[in-house]
């Protein structure tokens, strides 16, 4: 059953429920073929982006839907209730616009931003390296001044949309100052010389393109540089404060499905002569589930209230990331126990929801990093 909202506006309120027929009639009946042939579901990000979900945190005049984070991850996580891979999508594409809508000038925003919010254009976030991913000021890829342009050398790896999308927020080094030597790009794809490497072969998501983009001397405009030189791994630490709020919602719609399949096979399936809903082992593991993604949900509802707010909000949004995707993973696999054998077969999607759930305690920063974030602000 979908989960139970307090909506700030009754505005609000409508954009759940158009959210809710968008994945009832679009999505659900294509996910599972998009799942199983490993297809990028394109016209679903130009579906959302015509229906306005793809800009929901920026504001009106930008091209964006003007909401507060604490609407945005709640549609979030509605798509993420019937297909993960686009929920990580509508959070990725937002995170690849934060670079050019914080640090960007008044003229890049206009420029680019519009069709950016407005789904004409589907972004990716380029951070990570092979070597470089807990720890991204020991990125290698470098961007050269040459007059009026800089030309990009490297790979950046494990880009969500890498090879699919129509631009790139790029972090490179342009001088040799560890963490204060990082600049921010916003590269089009058709620039010459960048190009995607074969998408990795993941365990789950299968219909979100993972691949490592090779810059091999693209050349960019200084004027798309976002922010002054040096800026940009301050710009790239700022965003994944939103994008693991993204990532906490994500992971609680995948939980709530799970939550939904395993509690619908439950009412339905009788051992001993009766449902197993009505024998207390399964009842009680099945209120086990519904608390852990009652409360992850509180969790990242108070950190975007926060920052909503404009209060700082990093710690919260660890707490979030943290709580939601180990909540998920733990609902997830008692969701395939629930259902038994069957849930280990692909007639039913809660297979699939425990495997698309273990990155999700990966990406945006390991669990391992949230728990550092946690701790250095307790000190």
């Amino acid at each position: 059953m979908p989960a139970d909202r307090l909506m700030p506006t009754p505005e609000s309120a409508d954009l759940i429920a158009l959210t809710r027929e968008l994945v009832d009639d679009k999505l659900r009946p294509c996910v599972d073929e998009a799942e199983r042939t490993a297809t990028f579901p394109r016209d679903v990000f130009t579906l959302l982006g015509r229906a306005g979900l793809l800009g929901l945190p920026y504001p009106e005049e930008l091209g964006g839907g003007g909401q507060p984070y604490e609407v945005y991850l709640q549609v979030v996580e509605e798509i993420a209730s019937a297909w993960a891979a686009v929920g990580v999508g509508v959070s990725v594409h937002a995170l690849s616009c934060f670079g050019l809508f914080e640090a960007g000038t008044d003229e890049q925003r206009q420029r680019w931003l519009p069709d950016m919010l407005g789904g004409d254009l589907l972004g990716a976030y380029c951070l990570s390296e092979a070597h470089a991913g807990s720890d991204p000021a020991a990125m290698r890829t470098k961007a050269v001044r040459q007059g009026d342009d800089y030309v990009i050398t490297g790979a950046k790896a494990w880009t969500t949309h890498g090879g699919q999308a129509d631009f790139y927020k790029v972090m490179a080094r342009t001088s040799d100052e560890k963490g204060r030597g990082i600049s921010c790009f916003l590269v089009p794809a058709d620039a010459e010389g960048l190009t995607a490497d074969v998408p990795e072969q993941k365990m789950g998501l299968m219909s979100s393109t993972t691949a490592t983009m090779l810059f091999d001397g693209v050349r960019v405009p200084a004027e798309r540089r976002l922010g002054a030189e040096g800026q940009g791994l301050a710009v790239a630490l700022a965003g994944l404060d939103a994008g693991r709020l993204g990532i906490a919602a994500v992971a609680v719609g995948v939980a709530q499905g799970a939550l939904d399949a395993a509690v619908a096979y439950a009412k339905e399936r009788e051992a001993f002569g009766r449902a197993i809903i009505d024998h207390q082992g399964l009842g009680f593991l099945l209120a086990d589930m519904a608390a852990a993604v009652d409360s992850a949900r509180a969790t990242y509802l108070h950190a975007a209230r926060l920052k909503d707010a404009g209060r700082p909000y990093g710690r919260a949004a660890s707490v979030a990331k943290l709580v939601a995707t180990d909540n998920a993973m733990k609902v997830t696999t008692d969701a395939v126990q629930v259902l038994g054998g069957a849930g280990y077969t692909k007639d039913f999607p809660v297979e699939r929801y425990m495997r698309e759930t273990k990155v999700m305690q990966i990406f945006e920063g390991t669990n391992q990093i949230q728990r550092l974030v946690i701790s250095r602000h307790l000190k």
